[in-house]
């Protein structure tokens, strides 16, 4: 029997691998729940600056078309943020208004460069939005969601390749981060 999370039939598995195939579905499957739902209810709207400083910051590494200025924007924020072309090109030809970046248009597409003027303006911005610093920053209220998120996915491992004795030292490990967190709510 072969299945999308092991390569080989059931006799080659761990132990706990053939329990994971449906138990580790049901967890993805509220992982991508949970994630839907905070990032309809709680994960804050970028708007036009973040796209902004998102697209300085990027064409600070490399030049770039716009189609992969949306899909690295999204790759970078782990699929949280994706920005329309309605608000990516409309930035792109503001920027170059602004004398911020230079297009190139080479194959049938239109590649966006910094110029000197953009690459002070980068070292004059704040960070971007995905930058791994502001993501630690506790005043965004998608810091500890993300910090969970984390965690959950470092369990879809031991659960799919690990032996009983890893299993149970994930599970006491866990056990004891839910105590600690039920434990600074009940701080004065």
């Amino acid at each position: 029997m072969n299945n999308s999370f092991g390569t080989g039939g059931r006799n080659s598995r761990r132990p706990f691998a053939e329990a994971f195939d449906h138990a580790g579905q049901g967890l993805w499957d509220a992982l991508d729940n949970v994630r839907t739902e905070f990032d309809r209810r709680v994960a804050p709207r970028m708007g036009r600056g973040d796209v902004r400083v998102a697209i300085l910051s990027l064409l600070a590494e490399e030049s770039m078309h716009g189609y992969q200025i949306i899909h690295e924007i999204e790759k970078r924020s782990n699929g949280s943020w994706k920005p329309s072309p309605g608000s990516v090109y409309p930035t792109l030809q503001l920027l170059a208004d602004e004398g911020l970046i230079e297009a190139h248009e080479a194959d049938g597409k239109k590649t966006y460069t910094l110029t000197e003027k953009g690459h002070d303006e980068v070292k004059s911005n704040r960070p971007a939005p995905w930058d791994e610093s502001e993501a630690r920053d506790t005043s965004r209220p998608t810091a500890l969601p993300h910090a969970a998120a984390k965690l959950a996915e470092a369990v879809i491992p031991i659960m799919r390749n690990g032996s009983a004795e890893q299993v149970n030292e994930a599970i006491t490990i866990v056990d004891d981060a839910r105590r600690k967190l039920y434990a600074i709510l009940a701080q004065d």
